[in-house]
């Protein structure tokens, strides 16, 4: 079974050093590693990215891949359930490392039937919108003033970041039972 690490950067002024730390740590038995030209756009549905698409075709059943966190590989709540769709079709594993995905089970099936839980549609779909949330707030000016010089949205960024850190943080006490295709 082999270990296919997939690393990401949005733009040319980015590196993969944070991507190249999580993933460091851990421990990830003889990675092949398949990194994207700097500045290849999140706006990509995964599918249309040269270096996923040759992931996708080195990979085999029963492969793991690795990414540093969910954001990496995909944009929004639609690009995560296309790529689960995909990722269960291939008999490929799914290990995220980092973030508030990275304790659950994102490939977990329902035992008689064989489709997506849908315990982890919800949890995906949740943490997807957040996370999509905290990105659109972080891109707006955070420190626009009123008329008055006080800064207007005070606060704003800090509490979506700390709910997506609680959302993370209790991520770890969901659980779902797994099964071998």
């Amino acid at each position: 079974m082999a270990n296919l690490v997939y690393k990401r950067v949005s733009t040319d002024q980015q590196s993969t050093a944070r991507q190249n730390f999580v993933l460091d740590e851990a421990g990830i038995d003889d990675p092949v590693v398949f990194e994207e030209d700097p500045g290849t756009s999140s706006r990509l549905h995964p599918l249309q990215r040269p270096k996923f698409r040759a992931l996708l075709d080195c990979a085999r059943p029963g492969d793991t891949v690795h990414i540093s966190e969910m954001f990496r590989l995909v944009r929004g709540t639609g690009h995560i359930l296309d790529m689960l769709d995909v990722l269960h079709r291939d008999r490929l594993a799914l290990r995220i490392h980092d973030g508030a995905f990275s304790a659950m089970d994102l490939t977990a099936r329902h035992p008689r039937t064989g489709e997506l839980l849908s315990t982890v549609k919800f949890m995906v779909q949740t943490l997807a919108a957040a996370g999509e949330l905290q990105r659109d707030l972080q891109r707006e000016p955070a420190y626009a003033r009123h008329d008055d010089g006080h800064p207007t949205g005070s606060g704003t960024l800090s509490t979506v970041t700390s709910c997506t850190e609680r959302a993370s943080q209790h991520s770890h006490a969901v659980r779902t039972v797994t099964h071998k295709c």
